[in-house]
């Protein structure tokens, strides 16, 4: 099976994977089954199988994984050698937290541009990225081949600002907003919603404990 065929809910589980054989092969381990993947991820381990088995044989009946085989395998699969830039659009509380972070741990994924309307930061540097203004923003992501963006901005300008990102060219944008935008089919949007989230886990809490 092709890799862009398999499961989204197994392309989701790929990094996670891929995190913690960073941290097995630091430790040093050569091997690991998939029960002890599975405690440590918390997936099942028939459902870690099942998720390898869309790549072909990746370990053996008996000895389970080696870890540096199967790290450089999923290196290759996410892309990990090569750098993937990406622009972050409003600069605001939670775009500067994630200026700051910029996934500078063990991840090939850099903010490289940055955008917002507030004078007082656009064409300055802010945690090494440059910020542009706002109506350069298709432009710019054009020029630097930036396929990738991260959404902070107000709801009510969401949908515009994903107008512009996809006329410069967006395959793919990380919506931090809680609007549901409206794209062509050829772009991915990927919907994190804090709010969401934050009370799902409360629910739970509060029922499931």
């Amino acid at each position: 099976m092709a890799v862009e065929n398999i499961p989204k809910a197994t392309a989701k589980r790929l990094p996670i994977y891929y995190r913690y054989l960073n941290i097995l092969h630091d430790a040093g381990k050569n091997r690991i089954s998939s029960t002890e993947l599975a405690d440590a991820v918390q997936v099942d381990s028939a459902t870690i199988r099942r998720d390898f088995s869309y790549f072909g044989a990746l370990g053996k009946r008996g000895y389970g994984y080696d870890v540096d085989n199967l790290l450089n395998f999923f290196k290759q699969i996410l892309n990990q050698e090569r750098l993937t830039s990406v622009a972050l659009v409003g600069v605001g509380n939670l775009g500067h937290a994630l200026l700051n972070f910029n996934f500078h741990k063990d991840s090939n994924v850099r903010i490289s541009a940055a955008f917002d309307i507030d004078e007082n930061i656009v064409n300055t540097i802010q945690d090494g990225v440059p910020v542009y203004p706002m109506d350069e923003l298709g432009q710019q992501l054009e020029d630097q081949q930036i396929k990738v963006v991260i959404l902070t901005v107000p709801s009510v300008e969401a949908q515009k600002v994903t107008d512009d990102a996809v006329a410069g060219g967006v395959q793919g944008i990380l919506n931090f907003t809680p609007i549901r935008l409206s794209v062509p089919d050829k772009v991915r949007v990927q919907n994190v919603d804090l709010t969401n989230e934050l009370q799902t886990l409360i629910y739970f809490i509060d029922n499931y404990s």
